[in-house]
Protein backbone atom coordinates (compact mmCIF):
# COMPACT_ATOMS: atom_id res chain seq x y z
CA UNK A 1 0.00 0.00 0.00
CA UNK A 2 2.62 2.55 0.73
CA UNK A 3 4.66 1.24 -1.99
CA UNK A 4 1.68 2.07 -4.48
CA UNK A 5 1.54 5.63 -2.68
CA UNK A 6 4.94 6.52 -3.01
CA UNK A 7 4.64 5.46 -6.73
CA UNK A 8 1.43 7.46 -7.20
CA UNK A 9 3.68 10.72 -5.77
CA UNK A 10 7.13 10.41 -7.80
CA UNK A 11 4.39 10.15 -10.98
CA UNK A 12 2.70 13.13 -9.90
CA UNK A 13 6.05 14.67 -9.06
CA UNK A 14 7.60 14.03 -12.79
CA UNK A 15 4.25 15.01 -14.25
CA UNK A 16 4.51 18.81 -12.34
CA UNK A 17 8.38 18.76 -12.93
CA UNK A 18 7.77 17.97 -16.88
CA UNK A 19 4.80 20.67 -16.83
CA UNK A 20 6.87 23.05 -15.90
CA UNK A 21 9.76 22.38 -18.03
CA UNK A 22 7.23 22.45 -20.72
CA UNK A 23 6.00 26.21 -19.34
CA UNK A 24 10.04 27.54 -18.63
CA UNK A 25 10.49 26.39 -22.55
CA UNK A 26 7.79 27.92 -23.88
CA UNK A 27 8.68 30.94 -21.84
CA UNK A 28 12.22 30.65 -23.54
CA UNK A 29 10.96 30.69 -26.67
CA UNK A 30 8.57 33.57 -26.57
CA UNK A 31 11.16 35.46 -25.40
CA UNK A 32 13.93 34.11 -28.41
CA UNK A 33 11.31 35.10 -30.49
CA UNK A 34 10.28 38.71 -29.43
CA UNK A 35 13.15 41.05 -31.27
CA UNK A 36 13.65 44.22 -29.66
CA UNK A 37 16.39 46.85 -29.62
CA UNK A 38 16.88 48.92 -26.55
CA UNK A 39 18.01 52.07 -26.60
CA UNK A 40 19.71 53.94 -24.01
CA UNK A 41 18.89 57.53 -24.37
CA UNK A 42 21.10 60.90 -22.52
CA UNK A 43 20.20 64.11 -22.65
CA UNK A 44 20.30 67.05 -19.72
CA UNK A 45 16.89 67.48 -18.21
CA UNK A 46 18.00 69.21 -15.43
CA UNK A 47 20.55 72.13 -14.37
CA UNK A 48 21.98 74.69 -17.01
CA UNK A 49 22.47 72.54 -19.92
CA UNK A 50 18.10 72.07 -19.78
CA UNK A 51 17.33 74.94 -20.67
CA UNK A 52 20.21 75.52 -22.94
CA UNK A 53 18.86 73.25 -25.91
CA UNK A 54 19.24 69.71 -24.28
CA UNK A 55 15.37 69.58 -23.64
CA UNK A 56 14.56 70.55 -26.86
CA UNK A 57 17.13 67.92 -28.31
CA UNK A 58 15.57 65.03 -25.99
CA UNK A 59 12.13 66.19 -26.89
CA UNK A 60 12.78 66.01 -30.68
CA UNK A 61 14.45 62.54 -30.42
CA UNK A 62 11.41 61.49 -28.24
CA UNK A 63 8.92 62.71 -30.88
CA UNK A 64 10.79 60.08 -33.28
CA UNK A 65 11.07 57.39 -30.76
CA UNK A 66 7.59 57.56 -29.79
CA UNK A 67 6.42 57.04 -33.37
CA UNK A 68 9.18 54.07 -33.89
CA UNK A 69 8.33 52.27 -30.12
CA UNK A 70 4.50 52.15 -31.41
CA UNK A 71 5.72 50.08 -34.63
CA UNK A 72 8.48 47.53 -35.38
CA UNK A 73 11.37 48.15 -37.58
CA UNK A 74 11.85 44.68 -39.63
CA UNK A 75 10.67 42.85 -36.61
CA UNK A 76 12.54 44.71 -33.80
CA UNK A 77 10.44 46.46 -31.34
CA UNK A 78 12.38 49.94 -30.40
CA UNK A 79 12.33 50.32 -26.39
CA UNK A 80 13.81 53.40 -25.31
CA UNK A 81 15.32 53.60 -21.98
CA UNK A 82 15.52 57.75 -20.81
CA UNK A 83 18.27 58.58 -18.31
CA UNK A 84 19.20 62.48 -17.51
CA UNK A 85 22.92 63.44 -17.49
CA UNK A 86 21.48 66.41 -15.23
CA UNK A 87 24.17 69.10 -16.60
CA UNK A 88 27.16 67.16 -15.42
CA UNK A 89 29.86 65.02 -17.18
CA UNK A 90 30.36 62.08 -14.18
CA UNK A 91 26.74 61.68 -14.10
CA UNK A 92 26.49 61.46 -18.22
CA UNK A 93 29.73 59.14 -18.12
CA UNK A 94 27.87 56.96 -15.09
CA UNK A 95 24.19 57.01 -16.42
CA UNK A 96 25.74 55.77 -20.24
CA UNK A 97 27.57 52.49 -17.83
CA UNK A 98 24.80 52.19 -15.91
CA UNK A 99 22.19 51.75 -18.96
CA UNK A 100 24.61 49.35 -20.21
CA UNK A 101 25.64 47.20 -17.92
CA UNK A 102 22.32 47.58 -15.80
CA UNK A 103 19.53 48.26 -18.24
CA UNK A 104 21.03 46.31 -21.16
CA UNK A 105 20.71 48.72 -23.71
CA UNK A 106 21.97 47.61 -27.18
CA UNK A 107 22.97 51.38 -27.63
CA UNK A 108 23.34 54.88 -26.65
CA UNK A 109 21.90 57.55 -28.56
CA UNK A 110 21.78 61.53 -27.80
CA UNK A 111 24.37 63.53 -25.73
CA UNK A 112 24.02 67.48 -25.64
CA UNK A 113 26.93 68.59 -24.10
CA UNK A 114 30.91 67.93 -25.42
CA UNK A 115 32.33 68.02 -22.07
CA UNK A 116 30.12 64.76 -21.60
CA UNK A 117 30.87 63.77 -25.24
CA UNK A 118 34.81 63.43 -25.09
CA UNK A 119 34.85 60.97 -22.50
CA UNK A 120 31.63 59.19 -22.91
CA UNK A 121 32.71 58.47 -26.62
CA UNK A 122 35.85 57.07 -25.09
CA UNK A 123 34.16 54.79 -22.46
CA UNK A 124 31.16 53.39 -24.62
CA UNK A 125 33.89 52.45 -27.73
CA UNK A 126 35.82 50.99 -24.77
CA UNK A 127 32.70 48.81 -23.83
CA UNK A 128 32.40 48.02 -27.65
CA UNK A 129 28.89 49.45 -27.64
CA UNK A 130 27.39 51.42 -30.38
CA UNK A 131 26.99 55.23 -29.69
CA UNK A 132 25.00 57.68 -32.01
CA UNK A 133 25.46 61.27 -31.40
CA UNK A 134 22.38 63.45 -32.02
CA UNK A 135 24.44 66.86 -30.56
CA UNK A 136 27.35 67.93 -29.06
CA UNK A 137 30.16 69.12 -31.97
CA UNK A 138 33.24 69.06 -30.61
CA UNK A 139 35.98 67.77 -32.73
CA UNK A 140 38.10 66.42 -29.84
CA UNK A 141 35.08 63.82 -29.32
CA UNK A 142 36.26 61.94 -32.77
CA UNK A 143 39.31 64.25 -34.17
CA UNK A 144 42.39 61.20 -33.86
CA UNK A 145 40.50 58.73 -32.08
CA UNK A 146 39.94 56.00 -34.90
CA UNK A 147 36.81 55.17 -32.81
CA UNK A 148 34.69 52.13 -34.23
CA UNK A 149 31.58 51.91 -32.62
CA UNK A 150 31.18 56.45 -32.27
CA UNK A 151 29.02 57.68 -35.20
CA UNK A 152 28.10 61.55 -35.33
CA UNK A 153 26.14 62.85 -38.37
CA UNK A 154 26.10 66.15 -36.81
CA UNK A 155 27.96 68.94 -38.22
CA UNK A 156 31.73 69.32 -36.20
CA UNK A 157 32.93 72.51 -33.69
CA UNK A 158 35.55 73.66 -36.29
CA UNK A 159 32.71 73.90 -38.98
CA UNK A 160 30.51 76.54 -37.01
CA UNK A 161 33.64 78.70 -36.48
CA UNK A 162 34.95 78.57 -39.89
CA UNK A 163 31.46 79.13 -40.99
CA UNK A 164 30.55 82.46 -39.40
CA UNK A 165 34.21 83.60 -40.31
CA UNK A 166 33.76 83.40 -43.82
CA UNK A 167 30.06 85.35 -43.38
CA UNK A 168 31.70 88.34 -41.70
CA UNK A 169 34.31 87.84 -44.47
CA UNK A 170 32.51 88.31 -47.44
CA UNK A 171 30.13 91.00 -46.08
CA UNK A 172 32.83 92.69 -44.63
CA UNK A 173 33.66 95.39 -47.11
CA UNK A 174 29.74 95.62 -48.07
CA UNK A 175 27.95 95.83 -44.94
CA UNK A 176 30.49 96.98 -42.31
CA UNK A 177 32.49 99.18 -44.89
CA UNK A 178 35.99 97.97 -44.07
CA UNK A 179 38.53 95.30 -45.69
CA UNK A 180 38.85 92.55 -43.65
CA UNK A 181 42.37 92.62 -42.50
CA UNK A 182 40.79 96.12 -40.96
CA UNK A 183 37.87 94.66 -38.77
CA UNK A 184 38.56 94.21 -35.31
CA UNK A 185 36.99 90.67 -33.80
CA UNK A 186 36.72 89.50 -30.16
CA UNK A 187 36.26 85.62 -29.77
CA UNK A 188 34.98 84.34 -26.65
CA UNK A 189 33.99 81.08 -25.35
CA UNK A 190 33.15 79.11 -22.46
CA UNK A 191 36.28 77.07 -21.72
CA UNK A 192 34.79 73.51 -22.28
CA UNK A 193 35.05 71.63 -25.14
CA UNK A 194 32.77 73.21 -27.09
CA UNK A 195 33.68 76.14 -26.65
CA UNK A 196 37.63 75.61 -26.91
CA UNK A 197 36.72 73.78 -30.66
CA UNK A 198 34.57 76.25 -31.89
CA UNK A 199 36.72 78.69 -30.75
CA UNK A 200 39.64 77.02 -32.95
CA UNK A 201 37.77 77.11 -35.58
CA UNK A 202 37.46 81.25 -35.35
CA UNK A 203 40.60 81.78 -34.87
CA UNK A 204 41.41 79.80 -38.35
CA UNK A 205 38.82 81.27 -39.96
CA UNK A 206 39.83 84.84 -39.01
CA UNK A 207 43.41 83.75 -39.54
CA UNK A 208 42.06 82.78 -43.18
CA UNK A 209 40.12 86.27 -44.21
CA UNK A 210 43.03 88.55 -42.74
CA UNK A 211 41.23 89.66 -39.45
CA UNK A 212 42.72 91.92 -36.64
CA UNK A 213 41.95 89.33 -33.51
CA UNK A 214 42.21 92.16 -30.60
CA UNK A 215 40.51 89.42 -27.74
CA UNK A 216 40.56 85.85 -27.37
CA UNK A 217 39.33 84.40 -24.15
CA UNK A 218 37.76 81.39 -22.69
CA UNK A 219 35.72 81.65 -19.40
CA UNK A 220 33.82 79.15 -17.19
CA UNK A 221 30.12 78.51 -18.28
CA UNK A 222 29.15 78.44 -14.54
CA UNK A 223 31.23 81.44 -13.66
CA UNK A 224 28.48 83.96 -11.53
CA UNK A 225 30.30 87.23 -13.15
CA UNK A 226 31.69 88.20 -15.95
CA UNK A 227 32.30 91.56 -15.62
CA UNK A 228 35.79 91.19 -16.11
CA UNK A 229 35.60 89.43 -19.32
CA UNK A 230 33.28 92.37 -20.80
CA UNK A 231 35.91 95.39 -19.53
CA UNK A 232 38.75 93.25 -21.74
CA UNK A 233 36.12 93.76 -24.49
CA UNK A 234 35.54 97.15 -24.37
CA UNK A 235 39.01 97.65 -24.48
CA UNK A 236 39.66 95.85 -27.37
CA UNK A 237 36.62 97.65 -28.91
CA UNK A 238 36.32 95.10 -31.62
CA UNK A 239 33.49 95.44 -34.96
CA UNK A 240 32.20 91.60 -34.63
CA UNK A 241 31.89 89.89 -30.81
CA UNK A 242 31.55 85.56 -32.02
CA UNK A 243 30.66 83.89 -28.93
CA UNK A 244 30.44 80.42 -27.57
CA UNK A 245 28.52 79.72 -24.74
CA UNK A 246 25.80 77.92 -23.22
CA UNK A 247 22.92 79.96 -20.81
CA UNK A 248 22.98 80.96 -18.57
CA UNK A 249 25.72 82.80 -19.04
CA UNK A 250 25.03 84.18 -22.31
CA UNK A 251 22.56 86.05 -20.49
CA UNK A 252 24.71 87.14 -17.69
CA UNK A 253 27.35 88.09 -20.69
CA UNK A 254 25.05 90.38 -22.21
CA UNK A 255 23.06 91.98 -19.38
CA UNK A 256 26.62 92.66 -18.22
CA UNK A 257 27.80 94.29 -21.38
CA UNK A 258 24.23 96.61 -21.09
CA UNK A 259 25.44 97.80 -18.05
CA UNK A 260 28.59 98.66 -18.41
CA UNK A 261 28.19 100.06 -22.23
CA UNK A 262 29.83 97.34 -24.69
CA UNK A 263 29.27 98.38 -28.12
CA UNK A 264 29.93 96.26 -31.68
CA UNK A 265 29.03 95.74 -34.63
CA UNK A 266 27.55 92.18 -34.76
CA UNK A 267 27.06 89.49 -32.26
CA UNK A 268 27.74 86.04 -33.81
CA UNK A 269 26.52 83.30 -31.89
CA UNK A 270 27.25 79.41 -32.20
CA UNK A 271 24.66 77.05 -31.52
CA UNK A 272 23.50 75.55 -27.97
CA UNK A 273 21.93 78.51 -26.13
CA UNK A 274 22.36 80.57 -28.83
CA UNK A 275 19.93 78.27 -30.62
CA UNK A 276 16.94 78.69 -27.84
CA UNK A 277 15.74 82.23 -29.04
CA UNK A 278 12.91 81.67 -25.98
CA UNK A 279 15.53 81.68 -23.66
CA UNK A 280 17.20 84.54 -25.79
CA UNK A 281 14.17 86.90 -25.44
CA UNK A 282 13.16 85.58 -22.03
CA UNK A 283 16.67 86.97 -20.64
CA UNK A 284 17.51 89.94 -22.97
CA UNK A 285 14.37 90.91 -24.41
CA UNK A 286 14.85 92.99 -27.67
CA UNK A 287 18.30 93.19 -26.92
CA UNK A 288 17.77 89.42 -28.85
CA UNK A 289 16.56 91.14 -32.14
CA UNK A 290 19.16 91.12 -34.90
CA UNK A 291 21.43 88.57 -33.07
CA UNK A 292 23.25 85.27 -34.93
CA UNK A 293 23.20 81.58 -34.27
CA UNK A 294 25.17 79.43 -36.57
CA UNK A 295 23.49 76.04 -36.19
CA UNK A 296 22.53 72.92 -38.35
CA UNK A 297 19.20 74.94 -40.01
CA UNK A 298 15.85 74.25 -38.70
CA UNK A 299 14.22 71.34 -40.53
CA UNK A 300 11.58 74.42 -40.97
CA UNK A 301 13.63 76.63 -42.63
CA UNK A 302 15.57 73.57 -44.47
CA UNK A 303 14.73 74.18 -48.69
CA UNK A 304 12.14 71.54 -49.22
CA UNK A 305 12.20 71.76 -52.95
CA UNK A 306 15.75 70.51 -52.91
CA UNK A 307 14.96 68.02 -50.27
CA UNK A 308 13.51 63.56 -50.67
CA UNK A 309 10.02 64.20 -51.17
CA UNK A 310 9.25 61.75 -48.67
CA UNK A 311 10.68 64.09 -45.91
CA UNK A 312 8.10 67.15 -45.41
CA UNK A 313 5.38 65.48 -44.63
CA UNK A 314 7.32 63.81 -41.86
CA UNK A 315 8.92 67.81 -40.91
CA UNK A 316 5.08 68.52 -40.67
CA UNK A 317 3.91 66.21 -38.47
CA UNK A 318 7.64 66.53 -35.72
CA UNK A 319 6.27 70.38 -36.09
CA UNK A 320 2.44 69.40 -35.17
CA UNK A 321 3.57 67.12 -32.22
CA UNK A 322 5.95 69.55 -30.90
CA UNK A 323 3.41 72.46 -30.98
CA UNK A 324 1.41 70.45 -28.46
CA UNK A 325 3.54 68.96 -26.69
CA UNK A 326 5.13 72.68 -26.14
CA UNK A 327 2.18 75.33 -27.03
CA UNK A 328 2.67 78.80 -27.54
CA UNK A 329 6.56 78.83 -28.53
CA UNK A 330 7.61 81.98 -30.74
CA UNK A 331 10.04 79.44 -32.94
CA UNK A 332 10.44 76.36 -32.88
CA UNK A 333 13.98 75.64 -31.98
CA UNK A 334 16.61 74.08 -34.55
CA UNK A 335 17.51 71.63 -31.39
CA UNK A 336 14.19 70.05 -31.95
CA UNK A 337 14.72 69.30 -35.23
CA UNK A 338 18.41 68.43 -35.02
CA UNK A 339 17.53 65.85 -32.60
CA UNK A 340 14.76 64.73 -33.86
CA UNK A 341 16.55 64.23 -38.04
CA UNK A 342 19.14 62.53 -36.27
CA UNK A 343 16.98 60.36 -34.47
CA UNK A 344 15.06 59.45 -37.70
CA UNK A 345 18.36 58.93 -40.00
CA UNK A 346 19.26 56.30 -37.59
CA UNK A 347 16.12 54.34 -37.08
CA UNK A 348 15.12 54.35 -41.22
CA UNK A 349 18.55 54.55 -42.53
CA UNK A 350 21.11 52.35 -40.25
CA UNK A 351 18.71 50.06 -38.18
CA UNK A 352 16.48 48.45 -41.77
CA UNK A 353 20.18 47.75 -43.31
CA UNK A 354 22.15 46.43 -39.60
CA UNK A 355 18.78 43.93 -39.43
CA UNK A 356 18.21 42.82 -43.49
CA UNK A 357 21.99 42.82 -44.19
CA UNK A 358 24.17 42.40 -41.79
CA UNK A 359 21.53 40.16 -39.46
CA UNK A 360 21.28 41.92 -36.21
CA UNK A 361 21.63 44.82 -33.78
CA UNK A 362 25.10 44.14 -32.12
CA UNK A 363 27.56 46.87 -32.41
CA UNK A 364 29.15 45.43 -35.38
CA UNK A 365 26.07 44.77 -37.26
CA UNK A 366 25.16 48.70 -36.66
CA UNK A 367 29.03 49.72 -37.06
CA UNK A 368 28.86 48.21 -40.48
CA UNK A 369 25.17 49.39 -41.34
CA UNK A 370 26.16 53.35 -40.69
CA UNK A 371 29.80 52.92 -42.20
CA UNK A 372 27.54 52.03 -45.37
CA UNK A 373 25.03 55.10 -45.21
CA UNK A 374 25.55 57.13 -48.55
CA UNK A 375 22.78 60.05 -48.66
CA UNK A 376 23.18 62.64 -50.87
CA UNK A 377 22.68 66.50 -50.49
CA UNK A 378 19.22 66.85 -50.03
CA UNK A 379 18.50 63.32 -48.38
CA UNK A 380 17.88 64.74 -44.41
CA UNK A 381 15.84 67.11 -42.73
CA UNK A 382 18.46 69.01 -41.99
CA UNK A 383 19.33 69.70 -46.28
CA UNK A 384 22.88 68.11 -46.03
CA UNK A 385 23.70 64.71 -46.78
CA UNK A 386 25.49 61.59 -44.71
CA UNK A 387 28.31 59.79 -45.61
CA UNK A 388 30.80 58.78 -42.50
CA UNK A 389 34.48 59.15 -42.61
CA UNK A 390 35.79 54.97 -42.13
CA UNK A 391 38.65 53.43 -39.98
CA UNK A 392 42.15 55.11 -40.86
CA UNK A 393 40.57 58.78 -41.33
CA UNK A 394 41.54 61.58 -38.47
CA UNK A 395 37.79 61.99 -38.04
CA UNK A 396 36.46 58.48 -38.39
CA UNK A 397 33.00 58.19 -37.39
CA UNK A 398 31.71 61.97 -38.30
CA UNK A 399 29.91 62.91 -41.00
CA UNK A 400 31.76 64.61 -43.79
CA UNK A 401 28.64 65.67 -45.52
CA UNK A 402 27.32 67.96 -42.76
CA UNK A 403 27.05 71.80 -42.58
CA UNK A 404 26.10 74.52 -40.13
CA UNK A 405 24.43 77.38 -41.66
CA UNK A 406 23.72 81.30 -40.08
CA UNK A 407 20.19 82.98 -38.91
CA UNK A 408 19.43 85.60 -37.71
CA UNK A 409 16.55 86.68 -35.52
CA UNK A 410 14.85 89.38 -36.43
CA UNK A 411 11.24 90.20 -34.97
CA UNK A 412 10.57 87.24 -33.24
CA UNK A 413 11.91 84.93 -36.57
CA UNK A 414 14.64 83.65 -37.38
CA UNK A 415 15.92 83.82 -41.44
CA UNK A 416 18.74 81.53 -42.97
CA UNK A 417 21.11 84.67 -44.15
CA UNK A 418 24.56 82.16 -44.74
CA UNK A 419 25.49 80.34 -47.10
CA UNK A 420 23.62 82.32 -49.93
CA UNK A 421 22.32 79.01 -51.55
CA UNK A 422 20.17 78.41 -48.20
CA UNK A 423 19.68 82.17 -47.63
CA UNK A 424 15.83 83.47 -47.15
CA UNK A 425 17.54 87.30 -46.80
CA UNK A 426 20.10 89.14 -46.66
CA UNK A 427 21.71 90.18 -43.20
CA UNK A 428 20.64 93.17 -40.98
CA UNK A 429 24.65 94.24 -40.42
CA UNK A 430 25.89 95.72 -38.63
CA UNK A 431 23.08 96.55 -35.84
CA UNK A 432 20.81 98.93 -36.55
CA UNK A 433 21.33 102.80 -35.14
CA UNK A 434 19.79 103.26 -31.71
CA UNK A 435 19.78 99.39 -30.28
CA UNK A 436 21.76 98.85 -27.27
CA UNK A 437 25.01 97.43 -28.44
CA UNK A 438 25.27 99.56 -31.86
CA UNK A 439 28.71 101.25 -32.13
CA UNK A 440 27.06 103.12 -34.90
Amino acid sequence: MRLRMAARLVRGLLVAISATGLAVSAEAQDKAQEKKLKIGVIYDLTGPLAGGGSELQYTGARIMLDQYSAKDVEGYKIEAIYADAQSKPDVAINEAIRLIEQEKVDMLLGFFSSAQCVPVAARVEQLKKFMWITTCISSAVLENKNYKYVFRPQASGDQFGMMTMDFIAQNAKEKLGKDPKDLRVAIIHEDGAYGVDVAKGNEAGAKKAGFNIVLREGYSATAPDLSALVTKLKRAKPDVVFHTGYNPDITLLLRQAREQGLKFGALVGHGAGYGVYEKLKEGLGADANYVFNTDPISIWLANQKTMDPKLPPVIKAVGEEFDKRKPGVAIRSAHVGMAASNTYLFLTDVLPRAIKKYGGVDPDSLRKAALDTDIPEGGTMLGFGVKFHGEGSPMAGQNERSFPVVIQYVDDKSYVVWPKSQAQREAVLPLPKGTTYSNQ
